[in-house]
């Protein structure tokens, strides 16, 4: 029988445990010192903008929104902003979110014509009452903002989709990205020269606060209107300036189904460290849908309070990049399950 004075053995047992925890990720990094993580190979480039914010001591949200833009505005980065592949009716739509330190966030879905709607995200988050705004609406806020209309349908995403439309059926197909290349060569999975994916960008600033920020085009030759997980605050991204952040890559229909990053964030709550963390919430997935998960990526990036970071993902291949004081281009691969 389960008595009460073992019960608060174990209990003051477990307490101790979770304190030496937090004790020890406490002494690998010193206080408040600045970092920007974020998800890919081009995370690079975008941490690098987001450094020169950080540096300066500089706030996390501002670094964040600056450091994705650098994707967006990216032509060669055929799934983030300008150049992004179109949907299956060869439109491109963009989605974003941005949450800061004090749990204040916004999103746009579905945003056609803007290069940057990230920028259109915070906004949303600071001139409105509300979170989301989408489509049509989305487009007549940018605009009243001051955003310009361009054509975000460069000519090399063209050819790519009227190539793909010969053979097309018009049917959802999750991870599509992840056909294009041969599995032989894991090096050919998105986040690499040959493909690309959402950027999602975590940051601790020299005040001790943390943002977030995640952009995308979304999953190639969608249907018309289908929304992900990037802009969606606790799946694509979350933040919790008690605890640390998280943001998610991948087929995105995988992460709202577990509300991946808002799980991230709590897992670091109870105790587990960002990376361990990120594996809880990759094998929730796999536990579900196990057959599933076999042809498709699913990664999450995490940061906590104290600036100890670490990822995950269900297939080999994602990589992040690391921005501190230390060193501003490291790259790391991700451990994954398969």
């Amino acid at each position: 029988m389960y008595n009460r004075r073992k019960f608060i053995r174990d209990t003051a047992l477990s307490g101790a445990l979770l304190a030496v925890g937090k004790s020890s990720l406490a002494s690998q990094r010193g206080v408040n010192q600045p970092i920007v993580i974020s998800t890919w190979d081009f995370g690079v480039a975008a941490n690098s903008d987001a450094w020169k914010i950080l540096s300066n001591k500089g706030k996390a949200l501002d670094a964040v929104e600056n450091g994705v833009k650098v994707a967006e505005a990216d032509v060669k980065n055929q799934s983030v902003g300008y150049g992004g592949l179109p949907d299956r009716d060869g439109v491109v739509t963009l989605d974003a979110c941005i949450m800061d330190h004090l749990g204040n966030c916004g999103a746009v879905l579905a945003l056609e014509q803007i290069k940057h709607p990230i920028s259109v995200a915070r906004l949303v988050m600071e001139k409105t009452p509300h979170v989301m705004l989408a489509g049509d609406g989305a487009l007549q806020f940018a605009l009243e903002q001051g955003f310009k209309k361009e054509n975000l349908l460069t000519e090399s995403s063209k050819k790519a989709w009227q190539e793909w439309l010969k053979t097309s059926k018009y049917e959802p197909i999750s991870n599509i990205e992840n056909k294009l290349y041969d599995k032989a060569a894991p090096e050919k999975l998105p986040g690499n020269q040959y493909n690309h994916d959402t950027i999602g960008m975590l940051a601790l600033d020299s005040f001790g606060n943390l943002s977030g920020a995640c952009t995308t085009s979304g999953m190639a030759y969608k249907l018309h209107g289908r929304i992900g997980d990037s802009p969606i605050i606790g799946a694509g991204l979350y933040v919790d300036n008690e605890i640390g952040g998280a943001t998610a890559t991948g087929v995105g229909e995988e992460v709202v189904r577990n509300v991946g990053s808002f799980l991230v964030v709590e897992l670091m709550r109870q105790g587990y460290p960002p990376e361990e963390a990120c594996k809880e919430a990759v094998m929730r997935i796999i536990r579900k849908r196990k057959e599933a998960t076999k042809n498709l990526q699913v990664g999450f990036l995490a940061l906590n309070k104290n600036g100890n970071y670490g990822a995950y993902a269900i297939q080999q291949g994602f990589t992040y990049a690391v921005c501190d004081h230390q060193q501003q281009d490291l790259i790391i691969k991700g451990k994954s399950y398969y």
